[in-house]
């Protein structure tokens, strides 16, 4: 069939919509139309070539719609079924039967290779040959897209899908590093560190979570207190709220000097989480070990916060629902149409978390 994508041509240009054809769902796999789609750090980092992905190709994997058609074999789901789509897993290796696809043997393979992985094809094509696809398992900066029966997350009819599509990622990453990497208890204390999306969104599960102090850069969505870079060192003003220091620490920036001093906020036995991933990854090694050793520290990578999709976002939207995890507050939407303004809202903060919508008529 013939769809709208957003295809991007070259590393670091501009997204161009374009006509493509799209395959036909195969067996395991289903087609979505897509009704919103989140824009996500990760579509932006591909985009400017810090991962690896083939193009002209398509991004786009937190989407949100309604199930078109299924390939043989997929009961999951159904034509008419509303769903959200998150990363791929094989559900086969060792993390994936323990119940943490998250951190699935095969996740760079799955979610980057820009083809299906079962025989190099692309769901993608146009005129000229293949479309890189399948970002995610799903490539979903589209109208329609094809994923696989274990990205989709069955939801009810009455939440929109501009508040679904963000959880498949950014949201249940935050929420998730909270919520399950660190499991904080009740009356724990939280740095966070970076205020976007993830970085809120993780406020937002110290809350849920019952965190006694939950510190960020800017109060808000239920943080206890506010730290500002400018002031002065971060760690000596989180040990001046707290001398002994905060039980968690999670950074969402990615930079080696903000790691370093995540670290120093650390009290006995701490737990620093790695969200973002720092432009030189070598720069981790030289934190301080003698400091690590001596307090029991412990440095953690979080991927997708640990989360399993079908266990995770249906509680995520609970909770929503339940007024206790209020994630619309972070959203603006802006029409599909507009991509390119929107990565731009959202990269010079004029907006916390950008949802593509679509009109569908739904």
């Amino acid at each position: 069939m013939e769809v709208t994508a957003a295809v991007l041509r070259e590393v670091g240009g501009d997204f161009g919509l374009e006509k493509v054809q799209l395959d036909a769902p195969r067996p395991g796999e289903v087609l979505v139309q897509i009704s919103a789609v989140g824009i996500c750090h990760t579509d932006l980092a591909t985009r400017d070539g810090a991962l690896p992905f083939p193009l002209p190709g398509v991004l786009g994997h937190e989407g949100a719609g309604v199930v078109v058609e299924v390939g043989e074999g997929v009961t999951k789901v159904a034509p008419g079924d509303r769903v959200g789509v998150s990363f791929a897993s094989c559900g086969s290796c060792p993390a994936c039967a323990s119940g943490v696809p998250a951190y699935c043997h095969r996740f760079m393979e799955l979610n980057y290779a820009g083809v299906r992985t079962s025989d190099g094809s692309s769901p993608l094509n146009n005129a000229q040959g293949s479309v890189g696809s399948s970002f995610f398992g799903q490539s979903s900066f589209a109208t329609h897209a094809i994923t696989g029966e274990r990205n989709v997350v069955k939801v009810s009819s009455d939440i929109p899908p501009h508040l679904v599509a963000p959880l498949g990622c950014g949201i249940q990453t935050g929420a998730g590093a909270i919520m399950r990497s660190f499991a904080a208890p009740a009356g724990s204390s939280v740095l966070i560190l970076g205020a976007g999306s993830v970085g809120l969104s993780a406020v937002l599960g110290g809350v849920v979570q019952g965190c006694g102090r939950i510190i960020v850069v800017a109060v808000r969505l239920g943080a206890t207190h506010t730290i500002d870079p400018v002031a002065g060192p971060v760690s000596e003003q989180v040990r001046g709220l707290l001398p002994q220091g905060v039980n968690f620490a999670l950074d969402t920036t990615g930079h080696a000097a903000v790691l370093a001093e995540a670290l120093q906020c650390l009290g006995n036995q701490g737990t620093l989480g790695m969200v973002g991933v720092p432009s030189d990854p070598g720069a981790v090694l030289s934190l301080s070990l003698i400091q690590s050793l001596v307090l029991g520290l412990t440095v953690k990578a979080i991927v997708e916060g640990d989360s399993d999709p079908d266990v995770f976002i249906p509680q995520l939207i609970e909770l929503y629902e339940a007024g206790k995890f209020p994630f619309d507050q972070l959203i603006t939407t802006v029409p599909f149409s507009k991509i390119n303004d929107g990565v731009a809202l959202q990269h010079g903060g004029q907006a916390v978390k950008v949802v593509l919508v679509h009109d569908t008529g739904q």
